[in-house]
């Protein structure tokens, strides 16, 4: 090993997460091309570095180093030099040569001791002198804390964030309850603060350790969709989790429901464990849906008689059409749900009508971009997603948190709001919808029961319908304009437990049986490659291959760079960036994995004037990338609705390649034309209720890859993966004046 010293005259490149830094070292007789980790130095600093050189292929000699130490300047030039790079905030050149020339090598003592002795410079108040020593001291405690934190194995990123949160107090967190990390820092779940707890020393049956196990077993579940879980479901969880004894896990359990970290209920001899944020959330919506539903006693000839004067004559409405109109104008509350091709758009599309020949002011929603462009498609009017008709607003301190602009306390205006797809909307998405409701607005809600519920916790729309106080009106009926299509036919048939039809007689699903995943793999590349899209009269960009899972070799993971290779194979014209073991090239099709609040938008016009901007990029979300500026180090995507988002590399990870999609994840979209490759996979996984939402995704053409057994087995599985949600029970015992639920 090397060892070189000198001092950081410039630094190319630093990534904030992991603490890379490529810089240049000035030495006594050249200057150094060095790569490593260093973390809280910066220029004019002097170092020494343990290391190696190497010969990069592109930027020629450099020195590599594991290990740094830094050298605290010791003679007045080096001082200076320091100084004068701009290190210390309210510090420049003129200003650091008045200190040096007064103090000389005394300069950081005083700077760090005596900070008011600074005031004698010219131009330094006593107020900055004091505003210096705290920054100087803060720039060596955020030091200290960095070389104390890297022994856990701990990234720059996240030890800023440790010392912006405890400061001085960390080293006590660190000796006493590192768990304490996962509680207090966004985005520090309980794996990190094992291994660092671990690495500390911290037992493996510290009662900090089993309750932090526990609060992240409650969050995985949430992160499952469960508002609670069950105690014998939630023991047996953690103790896995945390590989410990059930009587300590049960001991913490008890001891965080009397702390009030935990809400603990008995219902019908069953002892429930909720996170509080939703056992409330749950209460809170079960009793504005509640004040929400106004009875009134219209006049439902007279509604009727105006129904169908607005009822388009070649194609009436049938009776259960117009009750479900009747229902959504007369009432404050209304669910109408129904499968594909029962007449759902047609009821939206009249009580429209209706509404404007009313005078009444009303709003069309959907919990995606996706299912609101197709509403409004289907409408004519405009829709916009839900987050946005609230006027979604990032936190100015917090990262991850977020506000609406429309609430309780400034609720929205209007007569009627219509939200399409509700079977999507989670649980904390309906509570900021419901908190901008005032009593008077009409709630008209949208879905089909039998789609996959929502990705985020809860299950809003069955728990409605389940409580049996709202006005629901169910659809049954495939009326004639839809029996031709054996999509809409097979889907119902399907949702009843029969076998879809798969003898290929069909003009829009096929069944291509394979029973090898390699066989299988080259039919999908085929299919979207080129028989689709001319079959469709689709761009292969359009057809999308939903598969169950995201592993194995017909998962997601394998499926993506397969069809990038195909779809978007490399080019000389067009740039890539490889992030992780992820290639993303300019033209490649994208989805947002994760809610991002803070992410800007614009939709600019074909000049590249800016017609409109905003903020949010949700999970799901899909777009195509439109460039990549290696110079920038940013990521242009361009989604569905033209909204163009600037992604540093940094945040790529908030990125996949969008070719194959889970079947969860397709929820709220149409396509020209899906392939889905059925298999094997999990029983549990495999269900009628996957399968049904896989299908009704395609408009024209669906092709099924794969075992005619899997089909069978799937449709005739109607397990659903149990989802445990209580607001069916909250609205029934609020509704019944039951005090347990006040």
């Amino acid at each position: 090993m090397d060892i070189i010293s000198g001092f950081i005259e410039h630094i190319i490149f630093s990534n904030r997460d992991n603490g890379y830094t490529v810089f240049s070292l000035t030495t006594d007789t050249e200057e150094i091309t060095c790569v490593g980790a260093l973390h809280a130095v910066g220029v004019g600093e002097s170092v020494r570095l343990t290391g190696e050189y190497v010969t990069h292929d592109l930027y020629g000699r450099q020195f590599a180093f594991s290990g740094y130490e830094v050298i605290r300047a010791g003679d007045e030039a080096s001082i200076l030099r320091y100084l004068s790079s701009g290190a210390v905030k309210y510090i420049g050149p003129s200003t650091a040569k008045k200190i040096v020339d007064a103090f000389g090598k005394d300069t950081f003592r005083i700077m760090e001791e005596e900070p008011e002795m600074l005031a004698g410079i010219k131009g330094i108040s006593m107020k900055r002198a004091q505003e210096i020593g705290a920054i100087v001291t803060s720039m060596q405690d955020l030091r200290k804390v960095m070389i104390y934190l890297q022994k856990f194995g701990i990234s720059a990123s996240l030890a800023n964030r440790i010392y912006a949160r405890y400061g001085a107090e960390v080293y006590s967190v660190m000796d006493e309850n590192p768990y304490r990390l996962a509680e207090d820092i966004e985005g520090v779940g309980f794996k990190t603060a094992d291994d660092i707890a671990l690495s500390a020393g911290i037992r493996a049956d510290s009662p900090f350790r089993i309750r932090s196990g526990i609060l992240y077993t409650l969050s995985l579940a949430t992160g499952q969709g469960h508002i609670f879980l069950p105690k014998e479901s939630l023991i047996g969880r953690a103790t896995q989790i945390l590989n410990a004894d059930e009587e300590y896990v049960l001991l913490e359990c008890e001891n965080l429901a009397m702390e009030g970290k935990l809400i603990k209920k008995e219902v019908d001899g069953m002892t429930r464990f909720y996170p509080p944020a939703f056992y409330h959330m749950e209460l809170l919506c079960a009793r504005m849906l509640l004040d929400l539903d106004i009875s009134v006693f219209p006049d439902t000839g007279r509604i009727r008689e105006k129904i169908k004067s607005l009822e388009d004559p070649e194609v009436p409405l049938e009776e259960r059409q117009r009750d479900a109109i009747v229902a959504a104008v007369s009432g404050g509350v209304t669910v109408i749900t129904g499968g594909p091709g029962t007449g759902k758009t047609t009821i939206i599309n009249v009580l429209i009508k209706y509404l404007v020949g009313s005078g009444d002011d009303f709003v069309l929603a959907a919990p995606t971009g996706r299912a609101a462009k197709r509403m409004s498609e289907a409408t004519g009017y405009d829709s916009s997603t839900i987050q946005r008709l609230l006027g979604l607003a990032p936190s100015d301190s917090d990262k991850r948190a977020f506000s609406y602009e429309y609430n309780e306390d400034n609720p929205l205006e209007v007569d009627a709001i219509i939200v399409d797809e509700m079977s999507m909307v989670d649980l904390p998405l309906f509570r900021a919808l419901l908190s901008a409701i005032v009593p008077g607005t009409r709630l008209i809600m949208v879905g089909d029961t039998f789609q996959l519920p929502s990705v985020g916790p809860g299950s809003v729309l069955k728990d409605m319908i389940a409580s049996g106080c709202f006005n629901v009106v169910r659809l049954d009926r495939i009326f004639r304009q839809s029996e031709k299509s054996d999509i809409i036919v097979n889907a119902h048939r399907i949702n009843d437990g029969i076998v879809p039809a798969l003898d290929n007689k069909s003009r829009d699903f096929f069944m291509l049986e394979r029973n090898e995943a390699d066989t299988i793999l080259k039919n999908i590349v085929d299919l979207v490659s080129q028989k689709l899209p001319k079959y469709v009269n689709a761009a292969p960009f359009d057809i999308q291959v939903l598969t169950p899972m995201r592993k194995g070799v017909l998962g997601v993971e394998n499926l993506n760079p397969v069809l990038q290779r195909h779809l978007n194979p490399p080019d000389p014209g067009k740039r890539e960036k490889e992030y992780g073991n992820v290639i993303f090239r300019e033209g490649d099709k994208v989805m947002q994995i994760r809610n991002n609040y803070r992410l800007e938008w614009e939709v600019r016009t074909q000049h590249g004037i800016v017609a409109d901007r905003g903020i949010g990029v949700f999970n799901g979300d899909m777009g195509v990338i439109d460039r990549i500026d290696e110079l920038s180090e940013v990521c242009e995507v361009v989604y569905e609705d033209d909204h163009a988002v600037m992604y540093p590399f940094a945040d790529l990870d908030e990125l996949e390649l969008a070719y194959a999609v889970t079947i969860h994840k397709s929820q709220g979209s149409e396509y020209p034309a899906v392939v889905i490759p059925l298999l094997t996979g999990p029983k549990p996984l495999f269900n009628r209720n996957l399968l049904y939402t896989a299908v009704t995704r395609a408009r024209k053409c669906v092709v099924i890859v794969g075992s005619r057994d899997t089909v069978a087995h799937m449709t005739k599985n109607a397990d659903e993966l149990n989802r445990y949600s209580s607001l069916d029970e909250a609205i029934t015992q609020i509704h019944l004046g039951k005090t347990e639920y006040k």
